[in-house]
């Protein structure tokens, strides 16, 4: 593909790095940060006197589902109401809990959470609705004791409320249920606004603390980092500094799914959109092949400034785009860059997205990835400049100091971080905190990188694994889990979902695996979701053992060639932990929690959830 980058006005990459006698670095900007903002809620104030009648929130509603919004003006007044309701339950400092996904409401909540200086806590979802027990969820309002839970459909959320909320406030917009202090969203907005209001705004400072936003963990314990208006405002700022708009700048309107509950959606998308005085269509599609659908037919009405979306997304997109014309039309009419996160983007996948974008627009348009954490409020490195590579992380942001020690192997680095949007630690647990960061206040990532090209440190980063994941055979030989995992999820797609891969101690590497149960029975003529017909089908099974030996041909070394898997039958348990809040597998928890299953696949079970690669 021949074809130029459309030009973007990328920040300029200029980084200095510190070389200790030890061999640890402390990469830098040479640029300064731009000056912050004073907190997320003076953004809503600016937009609805500049912006009043410019639409904020979109999402469709109703049995025609048809667009709904809010202005910022009417997005002001209605916040005020809310932010005076929650003063009048003088409790000051309490917290503001949400179970319920990213809605018009739910925005309104936000900032008037943020302007009675009353933290907002977003759980995601999955804890209210698809927990049997509850106990994640119970745990979260134990350690956060809220004033406040916000559920936008009553009936839908009644279970976990009869488990968490009995002693609590409850907020509801539609299916009212039975409780014992609950109220309207309509009549929430209708609270007189008195001048309490705007003397709690005058209140807010950078110290103040805006949310508590829940982390995932090898523990299983939650935890929740405390997020200040100072951290929200730095990130904000570092993010919008990667491009450098003049008069030029587009109009921000964004189609995005990505939960408030996760540091991404919550803070770059929510955050970012505010800052610039944009739209944001709240997108009722997610990146699953039953539920996608939505999200094209959304894009055949909404053509975004920024697109966002798992390497997963993308590879339903490039199948779309090149069957639907409108849809290409539409999609890049004024599409300015694509953002992808949770894993690399297939090679294939960046190539059939580029040749629709050149199609449409006669340019590739810019790909870009970052890395961050809901401790560093998602901004650490960034990809600002256009790469035909997928897979990097790019360069710290203006203001962030990367520390990278040197581990024993391949030229890669742990990396610690230290910036103004880094947390100053986790609610109530001050020994987690105190572990999290080292004797000069970096905190520990967990994670690894390496440079993409060590004579040029300015083409960046590429992540290079969680250092927690990694183990050894018995041979000695050190496996890098993660990037192991990606190669395998990317060769076996689409018939897999997930893998963990097994081997500590052992001779030779196995994988669990969770089958894609849909893909599977379309490929294979099955009965919609049976597991036992998948197991026991032998083309499927020949087809996996295939593709298995075929990556095993690509990778003959002992750190990369898979010996054996084992099927799982029983999908991952947000419960016991194998699934993280972001909907990740948590590789150790699985382990642990399978054992048996991983026993099982060593000894040469005869049962047929066992494939002898």
């Amino acid at each position: 593909m021949k074809a130029e980058f459309l030009n973007i006005p990328f920040l300029p990459r200029h980084v200095s790095i510190e070389t200790r006698p030890d061999g640890t670095l402390i990469v830098r900007s040479k640029i300064a940060l731009k000056a912050c903002e004073k907190n997320i809620p003076s953004l809503l104030h600016r937009n609805s006197q500049q912006r009043p009648h410019h639409p904020w929130l979109a999402q469709r509603r109703g049995e025609a589902q048809q667009w709904a919004s809010i202005s910022y003006l009417e997005g002001q007044q209605q916040v005020n109401a809310v932010t005076q309701y929650l003063l009048n339950l003088n409790q000051p400092g309490k917290t503001v809990m949400v179970l319920s996904a990213n809605s018009i409401e739910h925005g309104i909540l936000e900032v008037a959470a943020m302007q009675a200086r009353m933290p907002y806590a977003p759980i995601t979802t999955a804890y209210a609705l698809l927990s049997r027990d509850f106990s994640k969820l119970k745990a979260m309002y134990d350690l956060l004791e809220p004033a406040v839970i916000f559920v936008q459909d009553g009936k839908m959320y009644e279970k976990a409320l009869q488990a968490i909320g009995q002693d609590t406030h409850v907020i509801y917009v539609d299916n009212p249920i039975k409780h014992p202090s609950i109220k309207p969203w309509h009549d929430v907005i209708q609270t007189p606004i008195t001048r309490d209001v705007a003397d709690s705004i005058k209140k807010i400072t950078g110290d103040t603390v805006a949310k508590y936003q829940f982390t995932s963990g090898s523990t299983g314990i939650p935890k929740a980092a405390i997020v200040t208006q100072s951290m929200l405002c730095t990130a904000m700022a570092m993010t919008s500094q990667m491009i450098e708009w003049g008069d030029d700048r587009p109009e921000t309107i964004l189609l995005d799914w990505l939960p408030w509950s996760h540091v991404a959606g919550g803070h770059a998308v929510f955050n970012g959109v505010l800052e610039d005085g944009g739209t944001l269509y709240i997108d009722n599609g997610r990146p699953t092949p039953t539920e996608f659908q939505q999200t094209l037919e959304n894009l055949k009405e909404i053509s975004p400034v920024r697109f966002s979306g798992m390497p997963v997304s993308y590879t339903m997109l490039a199948e779309a785009l090149q069957k639907d014309e409108a849809l290409g039309k539409s999609f890049f009419r004024n599409l300015k860059r694509m953002t992808y996160s949770g894993a690399k983007l297939p090679e294939t996948v960046y190539d059939a997205i580029q040749q629709q974008a050149i199609r449409h627009t006669g340019f590739k348009i810019p790909f870009v990835s970052a890395y961050g954490s809901t401790e560093t409020s998602a901004a650490v490195t960034y990809v600002h400049w256009p790469s035909n590579k997928t897979g990097l992380i790019g360069l710290p942001h203006p203001g962030v100091e990367m520390k990278l020690v040197p581990l024993n192997d391949e030229n890669r680095y742990e990396i610690r971080v230290r910036s103004a949007a880094v947390t100053p630690g986790y609610l109530k647990q001050p020994a987690l905190t105190a572990e999290s960061f080292d004797e000069e206040g970096f905190f520990k990532m967990g994670d690894a990188a390496t440079f993409v090209d060590p004579i040029n440190p300015q083409e960046g980063f590429a992540f290079a694994g969680r250092v927690a994941e990694e183990f050894k055979l018995q041979s000695g030989v050190f496996v890098r889990v993660s990037a192991l995992r990606v190669d395998c999820l990317n060769a076996y797609s689409p018939l897999l979902n997930d893998i963990v891969i097994t081997g500590a101690d052992q001779a030779y590497l196995g994988a669990l695996v969770w089958l894609n149960l849909a893909e599977c029975g379309r490929q294979f003529n099955l009965a919609p979701n049976d597991i036992k017909a998948c197991i026991q089908n032998e083309k499927l099974r020949e087809s996996l053992k295939n593709r298995f030996l075929e990556h095993n041909k690509n990778h003959p070394g002992s750190s990369m060639s898979i010996k054996r898997i084992w099927i799982l039958e029983t999908p991952p348990s947000i419960d016991s932990g194998e699934t993280t809040d972001k909907g990740y597998i948590n590789q150790r928890r699985v382990l642990e929690n399978r054992k048996r299953e991983v026993e099982r696949l060593y000894e040469g079970d005869a049962s047929p959830n066992l494939i002898l690669i």
